[in-house]
């Protein structure tokens, strides 16, 4: 309850102050792709469907697969500093105000995604709210090795505290992980 409440104080004031720079990318993002806001169906806590948000890396046309399934052609030249600079997660604080996400946690996953499904449904990841960082993140564990992600995300949730809350956030902040890799 604690960390919920960290949650929403924490994206609460992170969309107040980001509000300039998030409108600044919006208006670029328009030159880059025509449509800065990318929304993706996304399994959320208790296996929920919720609708994620970001700004937009990739090109329209980039079929709706994980990361590391895509190919790196698609990535725009803008979308390319967002992911380096982790700006394209901003629009995230709004799942996180919502309740949808947490800023710490599993990062949330497609419904296409059946072996990851399964490995976290065995370790109970679903039964947190997925998240925008984690453990998984800030060490460069990416969805392309499932059992391993999901071994990680378990562990993260079973030590979790406020102390490792705040210190992925700041890892996070600080440049800690590259983000989810590109494939081909």
């Amino acid at each position: 309850m604690l960390l919920r409440l960290l949650d929403f104080i924490l994206s609460l004031l992170g969309l107040a102050l980001g509000a300039p720079i998030m409108l600044l990318i919006f208006v670029i993002g328009l030159f880059d792709t025509g449509s800065p806001i990318f929304r993706q169906e996304r399994v959320g806590r208790n296996m929920k469907p919720f609708i994620l948000v970001k700004f937009r890396t990739m090109s329209v046309d980039t079929a709706s697969v994980a990361s590391h399934l895509a190919s790196s052609a698609s990535i725009t030249k803008i979308g390319g500093f967002l992911r380096k600079t982790k700006l394209d997660e901003l629009p995230q604080l709004w799942n996180v105000l919502k309740g949808d996400m947490s800023l710490v946690g599993p990062r949330p996953n497609l419904f296409n995604q059946v072996e990851l499904i399964q490995q976290r449904k065995a370790r109970g990841v679903y039964d947190v709210r997925p998240g925008i960082t984690g453990l998984a993140q800030i060490n460069d564990i990416d969805m392309a090795t499932p059992n391993l992600l999901a071994e990680i995300d378990a562990q993260m949730i079973n030590d979790m505290s406020v102390g490792t809350y705040f210190s992925y956030i700041v890892k996070t902040v600080l440049g800690a992980g590259r983000g989810d890799r590109v494939g081909k």
